[in-house]
């Protein structure tokens, strides 16, 4: 027997903010990664020291963090469970990258209380994308 499962309007709106939400945050590494002269002269020096000095293991955590959450969203929209294990990948990243900026840098000095406030509201979205793509893999709508 062939039952469908019904796909909620919520399931559709959360996988399509999922999809903004991780756009976005390409968009800022594409911004951070193919920053101009130009733009690197109206930063503050303490905030360009540290982004000039970002080691290249925390910038690619930063890329597959990104990457892998916009897949991760496109996948949920194509609803493959196998979103589940993208948004552990994009997970694992922001982690490493969250390490990186409020362990090893001194991030909360140069950019203030938002380089602690932006890193946990990433993360627990990230957490959340997570949940929802194994609750809906629980609720057989992600295959």
């Amino acid at each position: 027997m062939n039952t469908s499962i019904k796909t909620t309007t919520s399931f559709w709106v959360i996988s399509v903010i999922a999809l903004l939400w991780n756009l976005m945050g390409v968009g800022a590494y594409l911004g951070q990664a193919l920053m101009t002269d130009e733009m690197k002269k109206m930063i503050p020096e303490d905030q360009l020291t540290i982004l000039e000095n970002t080691p290249i293991w925390a910038t690619a955590a930063f890329a597959i963090a990104v990457w892998f959450g916009v897949l991760g969203a496109v996948l949920l929209l194509f609803r493959k469970k196998i979103a589940k294990m993208v948004f552990l990948i994009s997970l694992l990243g922001v982690l490493v990258q969250l390490i990186y900026n409020i362990f090893m840098t001194n991030a909360i000095e140069a950019f203030g209380v938002s380089s602690i406030i932006q890193p946990l509201l990433t993360v627990s979205i990230s957490v959340f994308l997570v949940w929802f793509a194994n609750n809906n893999i629980e609720k057989g709508i992600l295959k």
